[in-house]
């Protein structure tokens, strides 16, 4: 198989898994909640209250440069010119992509026959191609060898090209935007010929680690593209919870195999992954704890947090053009339809978010109860936690447009 220059170290998909260590509830390290120590067994009766990071764990947490940019249309000299200098804000593309493979995680929520008030997609719920092909044609002209776009597409086990066609996308103009660009649909092996296992470094929460598509394995930079929007289990989805689609449904879906991956997946992930009511396939490792709480507001956002210490992103970029309040797509009763305005795009994953959820009118270090995260832990105080990125906007520098200037409250 053909790898990137610099391909991190994962454990190969094997058939036989190994035994995981479970914690007793209660055990863990002391939590700091204000200037009150309590253990993990008391924490969770303080009525759902999500993990809070030691000081000094979120003191060491990365903390780098977030670019915002105010933008008003999807027109295409508008969206390069616009990332273009974000980029440069950032340290510049070529020294992120030149001479390497980078594999872009696009967001592509719920079925393409789906859509809300008769919009197109890629103006409510999905990332809009525009931004898509603009970012491909920059990170072409800044060296990168290849490009390649990647989605776990709802109940989809067919190539990724088809889903983008059934979505009104011109995919062969996405296919032009650089040179070397490909398609893979992460779903299930795609064009691979194993999965590869990443391991969730430090104390995981829910699973050790990760069985994935080739794709993520192969690369040497991984982009994760987002839409600006709110989430119903998770209050937000951005950057990191657009990494929760890395997961393949033909292991972590309701209809994955028992003992092997359904290469012909037809579903999502609510019975293993949001409810807990299902185990994955007994090819990939199981949950540290099955007797483990099963609120959805408790384990996606742990899961999240988990991909994104698993699998880290190099690149967040969040397309905040147009985008829906209320929910992440047309399924969601209340949505609405919004105009905010924004590209945001950082090299932390959690830095990036917590300027964005800033960005649509909340505090990104809210407590579960409190709006975004009304019904749900906070998934980025869990990823500052694992060691993942700060979410203390004092410690984040933000370059071009202040978050004052580019609130729009959702």
């Amino acid at each position: 198989m053909k790898r990137g220059t610099k391909t991190r170290k994962r454990m190969m998909y094997c058939k036989t898994p190994a035994l995981s260590r479970c914690k007793k509830p209660g055990q863990g390290r002391l939590r700091m909640v204000g200037e009150m120590s309590i253990t993990r067994r008391e924490l969770f009766a303080l009525s759902g209250a999500v993990l809070i990071a030691p000081k000094l764990r979120a003191a060491a947490a990365p903390a780098q440069t977030v670019a915002v940019a105010k933008c008003a249309s999807y027109k295409n000299d508008e969206i390069v010119a616009n990332l273009k200098t974000m980029f440069d804000q950032l340290g510049g593309l070529p020294r992120l992509v030149r001479n390497k493979t980078v594999t872009v995680k696009i967001n592509m929520t719920g079925s393409p026959g789906q859509r809300f008030e008769g919009r197109a997609l890629g103006i409510t719920h999905y990332t809009h191609p525009q931004v898509i092909a603009a970012a491909a044609y920059l990170m072409g002209e800044a060296g990168a060898t290849r490009i390649r776009f990647v989605e776990s597409g709802w109940a989809l086990s067919g190539p990724l090209e088809d889903y983008l066609l059934d979505s009104g996308w011109n995919v062969k103009q996405l296919a032009n935007s650089a040179k070397n660009v490909e398609f893979e649909n992460t779903n299930n092996l795609g064009k691979g010929k194993q999965y590869f296992r990443f391991k969730v470094p430090g104390d995981p929460y829910i699973f050790p680690a990760y069985d994935l598509n080739y794709a993520y394995h192969d690369t040497d930079v991984f982009v994760s593209m987002a839409k600006l929007k709110n989430h119903a289990t998770c209050g937000v989805t951005l950057s990191m919870k657009n990494c929760f689609g890395i997961t393949p449904a033909s292991i972590y879906g309701d209809d994955a195999g028992v003992d092997e991956p359904n290469e012909t997946p037809n579903s999502g992930r609510v019975s293993a992954m949001h409810n807990g009511v299902r185990a994955p396939s007994k090819s990939a490792l199981p949950e540290l704890d099955p007797n483990s709480n099963r609120d959805a507001g408790h384990r996606m956002p742990r899961i999240v947090a988990e991909l994104n210490r698993a699998r880290p992103v190099d690149l967040a970029i969040i397309d905040g053009v147009q985008s829906v309040s209320g929910g992440e797509g047309p399924w969601i009763r209340g949505l609405r339809y919004v105009e905010p305005g924004v590209l945001i795009a950082g090299l932390n994953a959690v830095n990036t978010d917590a300027v964005a959820t800033a960005v649509m009118g909340y505090d990104p270090r809210a407590l579960r109860g409190v709006a975004p995260f009304r019904k749900c832990d906070n998934t980025l105080l869990l990823a500052e936690q694992l060691g993942v990125g700060s979410a203390d906007l004092s410690r984040i520098e933000v370059a071009g447009v202040p978050i004052e200037k580019a609130i729009y409250k959702f």
